[in-house]
């Protein structure tokens, strides 16, 4: 790859050769690829890797010319220079706990710190990619703002392509994206979701936000080791204080501490004060506390070296973290399989505010499983991740002074929705058990339950005619959305719960794995949407489906051969259990597949399961007496 610089003095173009792969840790060369593992180099077992793809830019704008015409589009007066590109892998050992996708943020976070040390970071998933370059401009104002350097991050919507034109299963999730994440604004800001998100640096690192307690903020001279100060950062003024460590810990921190917190490189301690301060608005305003001075930015940056890059390899090494607070106060939190809330959690314990960035054109856009078992999958991490936060020291209830109450009740939600599933399973079986016994769900109709399922009505249609107006979808899309919702809640939410439940009280950890799936038409741009794949996940829904479906055709039959038939009770059951069946007909629809090619599995499991809830019902309570709906029949 070339990189293309010229001086200010008008020299003619200069041509810097870059390898095509820089040394690894262990002093071998990376050939560039894993098609062919070797001894110590593969996927799981390969020493720290870093390849300069881009050198950093020169200090001066670089214009595109006229007459370079191998170019598509005309940049002539236009700065063609292109960032530091740097292609970065951590070390991997067998048996090591890598920590999965928060272990390699962190790692990224102290190559990055290293090499650049920009304030601001992007976090971006794999299957995520820019759809509007002037999104990180609309960010970074945020954080540039008036009181913006009190802002830890700035979430952006997510959006999707490759999804089916129904949306079957409410993936684009319009009315959490476009209502909840924005009235989350209004407090002390959206949750973090894991991407689409421009990081401040120095809140990664575990720092409490500025005039937090004291009203000012900075680094102060401990936080500079060795009595060196940074040059770009030697206008620094004097006033600036305090930058501060831990969920509540108000102790200024020590440099003798830094060690212990981020590790044993110096190169990386000398980078903190450097970040913090490049990250401050600009004192152009009398208003602004604690800024910096116009220009003091402008000093040259130093180009790589040798060193500099064997430092870099040295903190992405798997013994770098070891007895630092790397994961547990600073960087991406471990222990949850939902880093990304738990981290967002503790930047707002300690006081950080973020904000909801909705740009006119999507900022970012990225893909979402469209097939119903990874969908599933996807919700049941989720939820997972939830049940695990609700059980740990990240629960809202045991969040600190600093974090705003409807803020603490936003968290609360995150960590109990899950829970909601039991009531779900109930609300599902209950239309069958009323025409399983023939009683109606309700024994009286006074008039106190008909005001009390009035208003409860009346809210429910208010909330969704307020999510349709807020998130500007259409009634199509929010009933996709709740149809999801019952879906997710009677398998994976569910499942969640049980997972939850049995690492707690008793350490035993289960997983729902994939078993089986039929292929798809490779022509078929949605194909993926048409495969079926088992897991055990399927299980309650059907349950849920054949129990109502055997409900209705036993309250049908009942009431047929009655003495005195009961329409009204019937009418009413089966009003409940064809609402229930309403909400799984796009479970159902996904389980039939194209041609309704359905394992045979999961018939076999679910109508067992479905005629020993029957059997066991009937059991337990038989029909009584010889006529009206609670008699018994029979079939001629």
């Amino acid at each position: 790859m070339k990189l293309q610089r010229q001086n200010i003095s008008d020299e003619p173009l200069e041509t810097v050769k870059i390898p095509k792969a820089t040394w690894m840790a262990d002093g071998t060369h990376w050939p560039g690829t894993w098609m062919v593992p070797g001894p110590e180099h593969s996927k799981g077992d390969h020493a720290g890797i870093i390849q300069v793809m881009l050198k950093p830019p020169s200090d001066e704008p670089l214009q595109g010319s006229s007459d370079d015409t191998s170019r598509l589009i005309d940049l002539t007066d236009v700065d063609i220079r292109l960032p530091l590109l740097v292609y970065v892998s951590r070390e991997k050992r067998p048996g090591y706990d890598h920590n999965k996708k928060a272990g390699a943020m962190n790692a990224l976070v102290r190559a990055s710190a290293i090499m650049s040390n920009g304030p601001f970071i992007l976090n971006l998933d794999c299957d995520h990619y820019i759809y509007n370059s002037q999104a990180l401009r609309e960010g970074m104002c945020f954080m540039m703002d008036r009181g913006g350097d009190r802002l830890c991050y700035v979430q952006f919507p997510q959006r999707f392509e490759g999804i089916d034109p129904s949306d079957r299963y409410a993936n684009h999730n319009t009315v959490f994206f476009d209502v909840n994440m924005r009235a989350l604004d209004g407090l002390q800001g959206p949750v973090y979701v894991g991407t689409g998100c421009l990081f401040r640096r120095i809140a990664l690192y575990g720092f409490d936000p500025p005039r937090s307690k004291e009203h000012q903020s900075g680094c102060c001279s401990c936080c500079f080791p060795r009595g060196k100060r940074p040059a770009s950062v030697t206008s620094m003024p004097e006033e600036s204080r305090a930058l501060r460590m831990g969920d509540s810990d108000d102790e200024d921190m020590n440099i003798s501490l830094f060690p212990k917190k981020f590790g044993n490189s110096s190169f990386l301690v000398d980078s903190i004060p450097v970040a913090e301060y490049q990250g401050r608005p600009l004192a152009d305003h009398p208003a602004v506390k604690n800024g910096r001075p116009p220009g003091a930015l402008t000093i040259p940056r130093d180009l790589l070296d040798a060193s500099t890059v064997a430092e870099a390899i040295s903190v992405i090494s798997c013994w770098y973290e070891d007895k630092t607070e790397w994961g547990n106060r600073v960087g991406w939190i471990y222990g949850s399989v939902t880093e990304d809330v738990v981290t967002g959690y503790r930047m707002h314990n300690r006081g950080w505010k973020s904000v909801y960035c909705v740009t006119k054109r999507d900022a970012f856009r990225g893909t979402a499983p469209i097939n119903l078992t990874d969908r599933l999958h996807q919700v049941l991490r989720w939820a997972t991740g939830s049940v695990e936060i609700f059980f740990s020291r990240n629960n809202a209830l045991l969040a600190s002074p600093r974090m705003k109450l409807l803020q603490r009740i936003a968290y609360l939600n995150v960590g109990i929705y899950p829970f909601t599933s039991i009531f779900l399973i109930v609300y599902c079986f209950l239309p069958a058990l009323s025409l399983f016994s023939g009683q109606f769900i309700v024994q009286t109709l006074n008039v106190a339950f008909l005001t009390y399922l009035l208003v409860i009505t009346l809210t429910l249609c208010m909330l969704a005619v307020l999510e349709i107006k807020w998130s500007g979808i259409e009634l199509e899309e929010w009933w996709r959305n709740e149809q999801f919702w019952l879906i997710g809640g009677t398998s994976a939410h569910l499942a969640a719960v049980l997972q939850g439940l049995l690492k707690v009280i008793a350490g035993i950890e289960i997983s729902f794995t994939l078993t089986s799936k039929s292929g798809g038409d490779e022509d078929d741009e949605f194909a993926d949407l048409y495969i079926v794949k088992w897991t055990s996940l399927m299980i309650p829904p059907i349950v849920i489906m054949m129990t109502n479906l055997i409900a209705i055709a036993v309250g049908f039959s009942r009431t047929i051969y009655s003495a005195i038939p009961q329409w009204s009770k019937l009418i009413g059951g089966v009003f409940f259990s064809f609402w229930v069946l309403a909400h799984l007909y796009p479970f159902a629809k996904g389980l039939m597949g194209r041609r309704g090619r359905t394992p045979t599995i999961v018939f076999v499991w679910s109508g067992l399961i479905a005629i020993t809830i029957s059997l066991l019902w009937v059991a337990i309570n038989p029909p009584a007496g010889s006529s009206g709906i609670g008699g018994s029949f029979t079939f001629p």
